[in-house]
């Protein structure tokens, strides 16, 4: 199996040695070991248990909040351009 080790000294896998070590890594990422899967020595995706957040990770649902006002009528913008639309030039006979 090929290993490398990076700064962080997490886990690198190649795809090849994944598919044939798969059911050990899950079991290690599961224990919180992640690791990463490198195609073709590029790392190309990082494997963490479920729930795990990440130091310097920001959650960033609702980082706007209070930041600006939707109009009350915001679903019905625009829809008496819809309701009528100008109308088509038509050729005169």
């Amino acid at each position: 199996m090929f290993i490398v080790i990076f700064r962080v000294a997490m886990l690198t896998v190649s795809i090849r040695d994944a598919k044939i070590q798969l059911s050990k890594l899950v079991e290690h990422a599961a224990q919180g070991e992640a690791f990463i899967i490198a195609k073709a020595g590029k790392p190309m995706v990082k494997v963490v248990p479920l729930g795990h957040e990440e130091e310097g990770t920001v959650c960033r649902l609702g980082f706007m909040a209070g930041e600006f006002s939707v109009p009350d009528d915001f679903d019905q913008m625009g829809s008496s351009e819809v309701e009528s639309p100008s109308p088509v030039n038509t050729p005169s006979p």
